[in-house]
């Protein structure tokens, strides 16, 4: 945002590079519009402005939910001495250049901010992923529910299949069927086991 024409050219073409979609403001009410509509990865602001200056326009920006967490940078051709870094800080900046800026630090503060937002976009829609896949509480619930309760059941067959075994001690046919059975239940009681720690 800036008020002067000269200057926000500059700044296009010294952005130009990093082929991003650039927004220009002349006033802070047309960079609060902007805020309201886009999504930004970083706001560059001149301090000096007529009507509503930098630092208003940057307190109102920051109570904005969706652009709270946005990176302000004041660009301001201000005398030195002058406690226009600090009132920047203060209100939410997180870098102060002085006019006559370099053009490569301009542009590499700001591909840092835009890094920095590619990958938090990255990171939001990877978690979203993520809790898709991932079942909700909900679901959690019910499936512990359904292990507990084939626990439950898996217990009582391998409790009936015992006093089975000890009833068949005469038939050797019959008992040895049932030992399988005794080993088959042991052997999903052991899987079963697994799965749910």
């Amino acid at each position: 945002m800036d008020d002067k024409d000269e200057s926000l050219v500059a700044l296009e073409a010294v952005l130009r590079p990093l082929q991003q979609q650039l927004f220009k403001a002349r006033s802070g009410q047309e960079a609060m519009k902007l805020m309201l509509r886009h999504d930004f990865a970083v706001v560059l602001l001149d301090v000096l402005m007529p009507g509503m200056d930098g630092f208003e326009t940057a307190t109102h920006i920051k109570r904005f939910d969706q652009a709270r967490d946005v990176p302000i940078i004041f660009l301001t051709s201000t005398e030195p001495g002058s406690d226009v870094a600090f009132r920047g800080y203060a209100v939410g900046a997180v870098d102060y250049i002085a006019k006559p800026f370099d053009p490569w630090v301009v542009r590499s503060k700001v591909a840092v901010f835009i890094e920095l937002f590619r990958k938090n976009a990255m990171l939001r829609e990877r978690t979203a992923l993520l809790s898709d896949l991932l079942p909700n509480d909900a679901a959690l619930s019910r499936n512990a529910q359904a292990l507990s309760g084939f626990a439950d059941r898996l217990g009582a067959v391998e409790a009936r299949l015992d006093q089975l075994a000890d009833s068949c001690s005469d038939d050797e046919g019959l008992r040895g069927t049932v030992q399988d059975l005794v080993d088959l239940v042991a052997h999903m009681q052991a899987a079963f086991d697994s799965v749910r720690l």
